[in-house]
């Protein structure tokens, strides 16, 4: 017996399954701009079509750290790959709530490859997060020779790091490296060191994964950097040699990136100029002798050895008596803070640095150290900080 294929009712329609979908859908053109949005997205949202579709980018839909996050690290690889999975982000509703949510993403190009259109997907991602976490706390009490391991990691993470910071005549240093895991070599690092009687260099920065193998691109990054500073003074030049010696290496199953900022300190007048270059970092924080704090942006820089050709700007300022510039890495700033464990955030990171300035290199980074200990099991990744400062003019007598 013939069984009758069955007709669509309206309800079923395509649109209307699109519109209507368990997932949100909305379309960007390559600048990100809102195109096309379905209503399930605008529920989750508490927005209504007009507000978006032609009015608001994508990012603007994303808090201030994934914000960074998608235009340093997300949209390169979207137009690099022509797709990405499974990216952990959040995004915000009209009443400030966050709503933690995995993304899709797909490219659709013209026949020569331009894009034409970006295609993204949204998965609730509420329940998934409760079950990760179930998960690491399973893991956390399954682990075992956990003396062993924290020895051979603490023996292997000290060789990576400075053991001494020597402060630039005229200026005070300091830095701290916090362990989100005991029995895991982290892949965070700093240095600040002498190339020349007037010039000092300086980066930190943040390798992708951890253990031996990033430990191995740890070493090869810090040392190509110092060598790359010895020979060219210009900071995006040293950090695209860096590209370049990354792009370069081959084998092991661990992905050779980073994100990093790399700065120069030369005397001028009372202080030094700085000049920073990121790829891919997040920007740094400048407190200023008059109580103000502003952080530092690179816009367009790009992650480490993603790309065999990088897009790298600098910006240059005077750090003079009283200032404080302040470089860490991203460990700091996706803590996760409170009963809804929300991310700490750039946002919250200058609200606290504006209630220490003016300050010295000693102190913020002891603050930031107090800080990070707070979050307890909050900090689920190593963070790191590197601070420099000029000591304050003495007062006048009288």
């Amino acid at each position: 017996m013939d069984v009758p294929e069955p007709v669509l009712s309206p309800e079923d329609s395509a649109e209307d399954i699109y519109e209507h979908a368990p997932v949100g859908h909305l379309s960007t053109r390559p600048d990100g701009l809102i195109v096309k949005v379905n209503t399930t997205l605008l529920r989750w949202l508490g927005r209504t079509r007009a507000e978006l579709v032609g009015n608001r980018r994508f990012a603007d839909l994303l808090p201030v750290g994934d914000r960074i996050y998608h235009e340093t690290h997300l949209s390169p690889l979207l137009l690099m790959h022509g797709e990405v999975n499974g990216i952990a982000v959040q995004v915000r509703t009209a009443d400030g709530t966050r709503l933690p949510v995995l993304l899709t993403a797909t490219v659709k190009a013209d026949a020569d490859g331009a894009p034409l259109l970006i295609r993204i997907t949204l998965f609730d991602a509420r329940e998934r997060r409760a079950y990760e976490e179930e998960l690491l706390r399973a893991r956390k009490a399954a682990d075992s020779e956990r003396d062993r391991v924290q020895w051979l990691a603490t023996t292997l993470q000290s060789t990576l790091l400075p053991p001494v910071l020597a402060a630039p005549p005229g200026a005070e240093v300091a830095a701290h490296y916090h362990h989100a895991s005991a029995d895991e070599v982290g892949g965070d690092f700093y240095d600040l060191f002498p190339l020349t009687e007037h010039r000092w260099g300086l980066f930190l920065g943040d390798v992708c994964g951890k253990g031996a193998e990033a430990a191995a691109i740890t070493s090869l990054t810090r040392y190509t950097l110092r060598a790359a500073a010895v020979y060219d003074t210009d900071c995006a030049a040293v950090l695209t040699n860096l590209n370049t010696v990354l792009n370069q290496e081959e084998g092991g199953s661990l992905a050779r990136f980073c994100t990093v900022i790399f700065g120069l300190l030369t005397p001028e007048g009372d202080g030094y100029a700085v000049t920073l270059a990121s790829g891919g970092h997040p920007p740094a924080l400048l407190l200023r002798a008059d109580g103000t704090v502003d952080y530092l942006p690179t816009p367009g820089g790009q992650l480490i050895g993603v790309l065999s050709r990088v897009t790298i700007t600098t910006v240059t300022v005077h750090l003079g008596p009283g200032d404080t510039l302040l470089l860490y890495t991203d460990g700091l700033t996706e803590a996760h803070t409170g009963r809804d464990r929300e991310r700490y955030e750039e946002v919250a990171l200058l609200t606290f640095a504006a209630g220490l300035a003016p300050s010295t290199a000693p102190a913020v980074v002891d603050a930031v150290r107090r800080l990070l200990a707070d979050f307890g099991a909050g900090l689920e990744d190593d963070a790191a900080v590197l601070a420099i400062s000029v000591p304050a003019a003495p007062a006048p007598p009288g």
